[in-house]
């Protein structure tokens, strides 16, 4: 027998990506409640209740109130929302993350998916903060740029809207200026950091996409590392890793640029290492793409994990 699998919340940006992704699955059950009880409570919870597994694509106050609805114990759950990132009891929804993490998805009941910056953020930080190389109070900084997608419906909506002149006069903004994106407690947590740091994301016109920029002035580091030690403990810790792919030195100090589109679609996630090492500056960025391995390429990595099908179905 299949498994049944329920998107709650399947109208929106990330719902909508995942449902096209699960659409032509000959493996699972989709389930799909009708448009006109979409917002009746009752059927809500016979929907949650009958799945086995329900991806919960919702705002952070609803996710909460889907998890209430569940009392089948035998339902499992991955929330896409802010609201379980960093709660407890719930499993962190980033396979790479370490060599044990994979193992925890597939035994988990409750599992958080990333977000689309922090996922990009903590697969650089992380490894750099467990390896040594960058101790956990030092100041991290955080640059990002995203395509309008990553907004949510109304963002999109308005960047679509050939008569809206709502954020769409300029073709590149910075948001988040009060430095408390709803990002930042996730990264300092699975970052490893023991403080926040300063993230500024940024929306281009364009869909979809992103790169998330970490500075690392290699002269104020303690341990003085070299770009080579970066990229090294980097290309270990993914080491075989299908989705997280880290580019040779080689090939970045090539590069001239960096296109924030190329990998829409997929569910990879590329690392680069850039340096300039007579002057002692490096930089480690991360592209990805922020409906992809950023939400619903992610949640469908997750749900395969679970329920033991091969981890790169439909990705």
């Amino acid at each position: 027998m299949t498994a049944r699998v329920f998107i709650d919340g399947e109208a929106g940006t990330t719902g909508l990506q995942i449902r096209k992704r699960l659409g032509d699955r000959k493996d699972i059950s989709l389930l799909h409640i009708p448009d006109a009880d979409r917002k009746d409570t009752s059927r809500r919870a016979e929907f949650l209740n009958m799945a086995d597994l329900v991806i919960l694509c919702l705002p952070d106050d609803t996710a909460r109130k889907s998890i209430d609805l569940i009392d089948n114990k035998n339902t499992r759950v991955i929330d896409a929302s802010t609201a379980h990132r960093v709660a407890s009891g719930w499993v962190y929804g980033f396979p790479e993350y370490d060599p044990k993490q994979r193992d925890a998805i597939a035994r988990a009941n409750r599992v958080s998916n990333p977000g689309c910056y922090a996922i990009a953020s903590i697969s650089i930080l992380h490894p750099l903060v467990s390896a040594g190389l960058i101790t956990a109070d030092w100041p991290i900084t955080i640059n990002a740029v995203s395509g309008y997608s990553g907004g949510g419906k109304d963002l999109i909506a308005a960047f679509e809207d050939p008569n809206s002149d709502k954020y769409t006069s300029a073709p590149f903004y910075p948001y988040g200026l009060n430095l408390a994106h709803k990002h930042l407690a996730e990264i300092t947590l699975w970052g490893g950091l023991k403080h926040i740091p300063t993230f500024v994301p940024s929306v281009g016109r364009y869909a979809q996409g992103m790169i998330v920029q970490i500075p690392l002035p290699l002269w104020s580091i303690p341990k003085k590392p070299r770009p080579a030690d970066i990229h090294a403990i980097l290309s270990e810790h993914y080491a075989g890793q299908k989705f997280v792919t880290i580019a040779p030195m080689e090939e970045s100090c090539l590069m001239q640029n960096l296109e924030p589109e190329i990998l829409n679609g997929t569910n990879d996630l590329h690392l680069y290492v850039f340096a300039n090492e007579k002057n002692g500056l490096a930089v480690v960025m991360g592209l990805l793409d922020n409906l992809g391995k950023g939400a619903s390429g992610q949640a469908v990595q997750n749900m395969n994990i679970m329920l033991d099908l091969p981890e790169d179905t439909g990705l």
